[in-house]
């Protein structure tokens, strides 16, 4: 998941669909230095991920972002966080008091 999001492009992906709507290739790729066909693998790396659901209208595909695995992400980054957090603290402490 976070390899999926490590990429500025498909970070911008999401950030596109993060109002909540469903969205076309053609919709999500206007204004991109970037072919549909790329966009269209991208996407798929998304949906890969667990990070976009699609659906098929006709001949189009429409993606939207799952919520809930953007929230999963956004709580073990926040423990993960807490962690290191916890740590430079002890950390900070026993620098401060050693002699």
């Amino acid at each position: 998941m976070f390899a999926a999001l490590g990429d500025p492009t498909r970070l911008g992906l999401i950030a596109r669909l993060a109002d909540g709507s469903e969205r076309s290739i053609v919709h999500l790729g206007d204004g991109l230095p970037i072919s549909r066909q790329a966009v269209a693998k991208h996407l798929d790396v998304l949906h890969g991920a667990g990070l976009v659901v699609r659906r098929k209208s006709g001949r189009e595909t429409h993606f939207a972002l799952r919520r809930d695995a953007v929230e999963t992400a956004r709580n073990w980054l926040d423990q993960v966080g807490a962690q290191w957090d916890d740590t430079l603290t002890r950390f900070k402490a026993f620098v401060e008091d050693t002699p």
